[in-house]
């Protein structure tokens, strides 16, 4: 029998930690790494006004629902479906499924950015074999081709992800995400000043703020800021139906969902501000793609002042970001399979998902 999770595992300890948790599982690496490559491969302004239209007319609405959905049931989003119609339970389950594959993406993904910390971090004691060795690209290809320290790294993220996940909803993901959101953002607003300084800087915002018209006769255009507006709001995956189970009776969900989107966007804007116009200063490909985090931003930090303690800082910050988003993927599956299953307790499940990725 399904019971219900919030007295299960207990509820957010505070509106504060909720908002930070929703906008960690919205914000991610997805407006971190996705966004800015996006804009730049689609022509900058048209793409942004686009986004924000889907945010605002479809995003905020399938939140709200999906909060609204999860915060009446009070139970994973298999039996929150279910109680509307048997016949909408596959939708539940398609969920978990698409939770599941984004959650194996994440954990390959967030292995290379720890990776990155790491190497940075030992670099600071004069290196080793896993230091940052301060060759960018080179670097960037070569890890993607060491398999043992692919591997290696993305064990560890995947054991940091239960780490955290094990906590609980207020014991873990609440208490990570009131320190790691505010962290990441306050790093890439310096980052951002120092941007704003560097010739070559103005010709990016141009192209950020410039609508180019014809580039909306490019279909994948929409297509693209479609996938993101959804992706990074973490929306139609049931995440949010898990953490709206977690809400109390009384809270204002569509501030909640307002809120949420309003600052997911302010973080894919900020994102963007600081690589599209250091792509135009140090003469990088704005359209580079997935390598921009990997090889712009170490461009950059090589020449700001004490830029190897800012390196570390940064993809520390968004380590924070991807485990915030991943936390949202482990409780759809995790809280699904405990209330199929009632005698597993969640570090079991954690490990078994772990194991499975």
């Amino acid at each position: 029998m399904d019971t219900d999770i919030k007295s299960k595992r207990g509820g957010w300890g505070s509106n504060f930690g909720f908002l930070m948790a929703s906008i960690g599982s919205a914000v991610g690496l997805g407006n971190i790494w996705g966004f800015p490559y996006k804009m730049g491969k689609s022509g900058g302004a048209v793409f942004l006004l686009f986004y924000l239209v889907l945010v605002v007319l479809v995003g905020v609405t399938v939140m709200l629902g999906e909060l609204a959905l999860g915060r009446r049931s009070g139970k994973s989003a298999v039996s929150t479906y279910r109680g509307l119609s048997k016949k909408y339970t596959w939708l539940g389950y398609a969920g978990i499924v698409c939770g599941f594959c984004i959650m194996c993406f994440y954990f390959v993904l967030g292995g290379i950015v720890l990776r990155y910390a790491v190497g940075y971090f030992l670099s600071l004691f004069g290196g080793s074999t896993f230091a940052w060795s301060g060759q960018g690209t080179d670097f960037f290809g070569y890890f993607l081709t060491d398999t043992k320290s692919m591997i290696l790294f993305f064990v560890l993220y995947i054991l940091l992800n239960i780490i955290v996940v094990s906590g609980g909803v207020h014991g873990g993901i609440e208490k990570f995400c009131n320190v790691g959101m505010p962290a990441l953002f306050c790093l890439l607003v310096f980052i951002i000043l120092y941007i704003a300084c560097q010739p070559g800087a103005a010709e990016g915002y141009k192209f950020m703020f410039t609508p180019r018209w014809e580039a909306l006769k490019d279909p994948m255009i929409w297509i693209w800021a479609m996938g993101q507006a959804f992706f990074s709001l973490s929306v139609t995956g049931s995440g949010m139906i898990v953490y709206g189970a977690y809400l109390s009776k009384d809270e204002d969900v569509v501030g909640v969902a307002q809120h949420t989107a309003l600052f997911d966007t302010i973080a894919a804007v900020v994102a963007a501000l600081v690589i599209i116009p250091a792509c135009f200063s140090y003469g990088l490909d704005v359209g580079a793609g997935p390598s921009l985090l990997f090889v712009t931003l170490p461009t950059i930090l090589q020449d700001i002042p004490m830029g190897q303690l800012f390196a570390i800082i940064l993809y520390m910050a968004m380590i924070f970001a991807g485990v915030s988003s991943l936390q949202n993927m482990f409780e759809v599956v995790a809280e699904s399979l405990m209330h199929k299953f009632p005698k597993l307790n969640r570090v079991t499940v954690l490990v078994l998902l772990g194991a499975l990725c």
